[in-house]
């Protein structure tokens, strides 16, 4: 047989096998012995190399010829890209028997220990919060927005309009006024208790982004959370500001 007079260094053909009912398209360098290539041929179709018979088809599926020659080179064959290599299977296994999968023995892992590995896609979907996780993420913060609003819905149901208060607000000296607003409000979400302080010590005069909640003088209003107001008998302080 006459070695082709091809230039090109390797050859993108498809694989067919007597083991499978698919092919596989891999590139192949023209330089490979018969013998060698049938070798990379056992990682493709799970055939024994011993237990080989290579035809070769061209590219219009015609047979071309047998590759039977072990110390000839696959270049010295008209093998051309596109071209299909069938490999025919002695070793006496039967069709498909390397695609079925349910003889192959299982790792298996329950879910409470999947859950607890750090190294696996769910980790990482769980972390990044993305897919449905990103969506679980989303309920628990509805879910745990949902029971503030119930705690501040029942605090505020202790609180009248009308009491008089104190408000002991993290940080700040506490300050005395009277409770003039309870409920939600369309600048924050939640509860709110509007209190009219004693003095100036607020920050508006009833009134928040030109709603209007209760009636005061400007910087007697003041707006607070349920859980930092104490209702009870506070009588008005003099805190000298009216001589400053």
């Amino acid at each position: 047989m006459e070695v082709a007079g091809i230039s090109a260094p390797t050859v993108t053909i498809f694989i067919s096998s007597s083991l499978n009912s698919f092919r596989s398209e891999k590139r192949y360098s023209r330089s490979l012995t018969i013998a060698e290539f049938k070798c990379k041929l056992e990682l493709v179709v799970g055939s024994p190399a011993s237990c080989m018979e290579l035809e070769l088809y061209g590219v219009d599926d015609k047979f071309y010829s047998k590759l039977d020659q072990e110390d000839a080179l696959l270049g010295s064959y008209p093998v051309d890209d596109g071209c299909r290599i069938h490999v025919i299977d002695h070793s006496g296994a039967r069709l498909g028997e390397y695609e079925d999968v349910s003889k192959v023995e299982k790792f298996e892992l329950s879910q409470e220990a999947y859950d607890q590995r750090q190294d696996t896609v769910r980790s990482f979907l769980k972390r990044s919060k993305v897919g449905r996780y990103s969506e679980e993420e989303r309920a628990q913060q509805e879910a745990e927005t949902n029971q503030r609003l119930e705690e501040e819905k029942a605090q505020a149901s202790t609180i009248s309009v009308g009491s008089r208060c104190e408000v002991r607000a993290p940080g700040q000296a506490s300050r005395r006024g009277t409770v003039m607003y309870v409920g939600l409000t369309d600048f924050k979400p939640g509860y709110w208790i509007g209190v009219r302080y004693d003095e100036p010590l607020g920050k508006n005069d009833g009134s928040v982004n030109g709603k209007r909640y209760f009636e005061c003088q400007p910087k007697y209003g003041a707006f607070v959370k349920p859980s930092v107001v104490t209702v009870g008998d506070f009588p008005e302080e003099d805190y000298g500001l009216d001589e400053m």
